[in-house]
C-alpha cells in the first residue's frame, strides 16, 4: 500500500480553513490496479486538502498510462490518462458519496484508483476517424481501400432505412 497516499490530517480537523497539498509520485503496483490495462509506470498524484466545517475537501488531479488496442483497426495505443478530482472526506459520514476519514488519516488510493479507472476509455480509438478493417476481405481501410463491392442492402432492413431519413440527427 502507498503510505504516500495516506496523509494526517489532525491539523485540518483542528480548524476550517486550514489547507495541505500533496504532490507525490507512487508506482502503479501500490495502487492495486487489478487492471491489465494500467502500465507499470509512476502514477502522479496532486491534491490540495482544504479544511471545512463538514469535512475536508479533496481537489487535485492523478495521472497513469494506459495501454490497449484500438476497437476498430487493432493498432496498439499507450496513452497518459489525467484525471481531474473533487471529493469530500468525512469523519461523520453525511454525504453518501464522501469518503470515510479514519483515526485523523485519510486515504487518498482507494479515490485516486476508482477515479483513474473510470476514466480509462472501454473502447478507445487511434483517432476519431479510424475506418477499422473491410467487412468482406478483413483488409485495413486505414493503410488504404480494397477492391470489394459494396454489399448489397439487405430488403429486411428496408422500413428502418425509411425512418432514419425522416428522423433529424
Amino acid at each position: 500500500m502507498a503510505k504516500e497516499l495516506i496523509v494526517n490530517v489532525v491539523e485540518l480537523l483542528r480548524r476550517a480553513g486550514t489547507t495541505k497539498d500533496v504532490d507525490v509520485n507512487v508506482a502503479s503496483a501500490d495502487l492495486e490496479f487489478d487492471d491489465s490495462r494500467v502500465i507499470d509506470e509512476p502514477v502522479h498524484v496532486r491534491m490540495h486538502l482544504d479544511s471545512l466545517p463538514t469535512g475536508i475537501s479533496v481537489t487535485g488531479e492523478a495521472s497513469a498510462t494506459w495501454a490497449g488496442e484500438c476497437r476498430r483497426c487493432l493498432a496498439p495505443l499507450q496513452q497518459r490518462v489525467t484525471v481531474d478530482v473533487a471529493e469530500l472526506y468525512q469523519q461523520t459520514q453525511t454525504d453518501p458519496d464522501a469518503y470515510e476519514i479514519e483515526n485523523d488519516q485519510i486515504n487518498l488510493l482507494p479515490m485516486v484508483r476508482e477515479n483513474l479507472l473510470l476514466s480509462i476509455p472501454v473502447g478507445p480509438l487511434c483517432r476519431d476517424d479510424c475506418p477499422g478493417f473491410c467487412p468482406q476481405c478483413g483488409a485495413d481501410l486505414s493503410q488504404g481501400s480494397c477492391n470489394c463491392q459494396p454489399v448489397a442492402k439487405d430488403d429486411r432492413w428496408a422500413a428502418l432505412e425509411a425512418l432514419r431519413d425522416k428522423l433529424p440527427e
